[in-house]
């Protein structure tokens, strides 16, 4: 059973609903509706049909919505676009309300005029164009081409080094969160966070529109690295966006900080996702490259939550075979996972009660080598601590919320079950716990397994009981 999840961005090549059950199948557990493409329209259309097919095939998946965030764009050219030479002078007029050229062009954001300073380094394109800034005047920002090349209509602009005062949060993103909330997404992540106040913010706009949603932290400016402890703790998980990480602070140091990121998150027992290229080339290509495989079993073997896929599965021509490819990758990494069970455990306090009944579980379970833990879990919340240390043993929460089931599809070593129950006593509970696993294959008679639940059934952040029982 692949324990490490995976997400797949929904999009052209990949919203029929043949595609999306045969994704689910394949291994998908989280699927991202990117709000910088489609409109609402689409975006519906594309939850229903999700949540539609993973009831027909009775595997939960989450929704994710990710915030597009303060894009700061070029305009538009006169060709559609230019053709930039080394050593040229180039110009960035936030006021310029023309069609570009090969001279000049209108820029989205006017605060980029306060942002930047001479000798700052300009980034388009995703570092397809570089400029070096030699002088400003009034509305206009001079350059000097350092990378050249083709730059066509509305691509976007970074600066080397972070320092864009942009917020993350636009009126944009207070509608999308809005639709968000109205359509019952689990996850949102917000783009471009600087500090935990934008988390703050975001989740009281969540709040206003009655929603439950999760909060995932886009790790991608130089200001979210500094904060990065206090934006872990604001939010619920972080994604490592390597896209716009690695133009702010340089490519080479991504590696690093994905794995302090990682860490740091299973540290503060938050989410983590790793997303951007994990298999470019299967775009295009219907098998990875050796190295793209390494990239996902690395990310496996750090210890994050899920790995994700972007243009693979929106708009490439292969993204079952680069689902499947991720899938089976992430089963061959994680035979290879260390388990250092009881050097996590070391220097531990546990805050809450049903931290230290999960804690306790996995530790005993680890010790007496059990089959599995059971979560008999409300809300989900006991299952979250549970898989925030590997021990190597299956975990089935088991759940008559399906709100909770889905939640729980991005846990790491989560097997999320919906299992309606009118039980009144924990005696009753369990009996039926054991019946229902028994008959559908997931444990044998003679099996030792961990379960914990709560004394008082059916109450959220409950579970204050730890069972070991040989079936």
């Amino acid at each position: 059973m692949k324990q490490t999840k995976i997400v797949a961005t929904i999009g052209p090549t990949s919203s029929t609903p043949e595609i999306i059950e045969e994704l689910i199948k394949t291994g998908v557990d989280v699927f991202r509706l990117n709000f910088s493409h489609g409109n609402y329209e689409i975006h519906k259309q594309n939850i229903i049909n999700i949540r539609k097919i993973s009831q027909k095939l009775d595997k939960h998946v989450a929704i994710m919505g990710d915030l597009q965030g303060p894009k700061i764009r070029i305009t538009k050219f006169i060709n559609d676009k230019i053709i930039l030479i080394n050593g040229q002078e180039f110009i960035l007029d936030v006021d310029y309300k023309e069609l570009g050229n090969n001279e000049i062009v209108g820029v989205t954001y006017p605060e980029l005029i306060k942002d930047v300073k001479v000798n700052d380094i300009l980034i388009l394109d995703d570092g397809k164009i570089t400029l070096l800034v030699n002088k400003i005047v009034e509305n206009k920002i001079f350059c000097t081409v350092t990378q050249g090349g083709e730059l066509s209509n509305n691509k976007g602009i970074n600066k080397l080094g972070g320092g864009l005062t942009a917020p993350a949060l636009t009126i944009k993103d207070f509608a999308d969160i809005e639709f968000a909330s109205n359509l019952e997404m689990d996850y949102l992540a917000i783009s471009f966070v600087k500090d935990a106040t934008d988390i703050a913010l975001a989740r009281k706009l969540l709040a206003s529109h009655k929603s439950n949603a999760s909060i995932i932290a886009k790790i991608e400016r130089v200001e979210a690295i500094t904060n990065m402890e206090q934006i872990i703790c604001a939010a619920d998980g972080l994604m490592v966006a390597r896209g716009d990480l690695a133009i702010e602070v340089g490519d080479a140091q991504v590696p690093a900080l994905q794995k302090k990121l990682i860490k740091v998150a299973r540290r503060k027992h938050k989410l983590s996702i790793v997303a951007t290229q994990m298999l470019e080339s299967m775009i295009t290509s219907p098998v990875p490259t050796r190295a793209e495989i390494s990239d996902i079993a690395n990310a496996v073997l750090d210890g994050t939550d899920a790995v994700m896929l972007s243009a693979e599965t929106a708009s490439g021509h292969y993204p079952i075979a680069a689902v499947a490819a991720m899938a089976r990758t992430c089963i061959e990494a994680e035979k290879n996972r260390e388990i250092t069970l009881d050097l996590d455990f070391v220097g531990q306090k546990f805050n809450y009660i049903n931290q230290a009944i999960a804690m306790s579980a996995l530790f005993s379970a680890y010790h007496l080598q059990a089959k599995a833990i059971i979560a008999l879990t409300t809300s989900g919340k006991t299952a979250l601590w549970l898989s925030r240390v590997n021990s190597g043993i299956p975990i089935f929460a088991i759940t008559s919320s399906i709100f909770a089931t889905q939640k729980m599809a991005l846990y790491k070593d989560v097997r999320p079950i919906f299992m309606p129950s009118e039980a009144v006593t924990t005696t009753e509970l369990l009996e039926q716990t054991r019946e229902f696993l028994l008959n559908n294959g997931m444990i044998n008679i003679g099996d030792t397994v961990l379960i914990t639940m709560g004394e008082h059934l059916h109450e959220i952040g409950g579970s204050n009981t730890m069972k070991i029982i040989k079936y």
